[in-house]
């Protein structure tokens, strides 16, 4: 898969926007947008009018840069979206929201999603009592997604358990802190999704 090696703030800068993609970072006065609010490189203070397909394409990539996703796994999940019930776009988000590294990340065991995302690939949890070392892995309703039992004495894992507890769990999840465990109550719906992210541009991307 590719893979994005350069500076994670360069992302965000190019969007405009935070993007949290750093963890704690984003929230200090380290963060590169709060720092240089204008876009990376020696033009990146010029303001160029995006076109209708450019703001689509922003858009898309955007969502992209939120859950770590490449562009052959994004459109796998669009077409999975086009061919559920219901209306894409808000599909598209709830299938990105399923997502292994998202849930672990939502229930504050990472820092940020692609620390959520090594964490996993790590073989740190576990999915109804089996190990699950894959970040892409979809859960369901009434999973149940734990630390692993040999793993819970990792300092990481306790670092983020506390620095953490503050940040509000989705109420799509039940979060259990003495366990280091989180159950999926049921599917994300749009209301529970607090990117800003303007779903129907993608799908307006995907349809030309």
């Amino acid at each position: 898969m590719a893979r994005y090696k350069d500076e994670q703030c360069r992302i965000c800068r190019r969007e405009g926007q935070k993007l949290f993609l750093k963890g704690e970072r984003c929230y200090s006065d380290k963060c590169s947008v709060s720092r240089r609010n204008y876009g990376p490189g020696q033009h990146g203070q010029k303001k160029a009018k995006l076109s209708e397909y450019g703001t689509q394409l922003r858009e898309k990539q955007k969502t992209k840069s939120f859950y770590g996703v490449g562009e052959k796994q994004f459109r796998k999940y669009f077409e999975m979206a086009s061919n559920k019930k219901g209306v894409t776009g808000e599909n598209l988000l709830q299938i990105l929201e399923s997502r292994l590294d998202n849930v672990v990340y939502r229930l504050g065991y990472g820092s940020s999603r692609a620390q959520a995302r090594q964490l996993v690939n790590h073989g740190l949890f576990e999915v109804n009592g089996g190990k699950v070392d894959i970040a892409s892995y979809l859960v369901k309703a009434g999973d149940v997604i734990a630390v692993r039992e040999l793993k819970k004495d990792k300092e990481i894992i306790k670092v983020n358990e506390s620095a953490n507890s503050a940040r509000p769990v989705p109420t799509w999840l039940e979060k259990d802190a003495e366990k280091l465990s989180g159950k999926v109550v049921r599917l994300a719906s749009r209301e529970d999704i607090d990117l800003p992210v303007e779903e129907h541009l993608i799908v307006e991307l995907y349809s030309k």
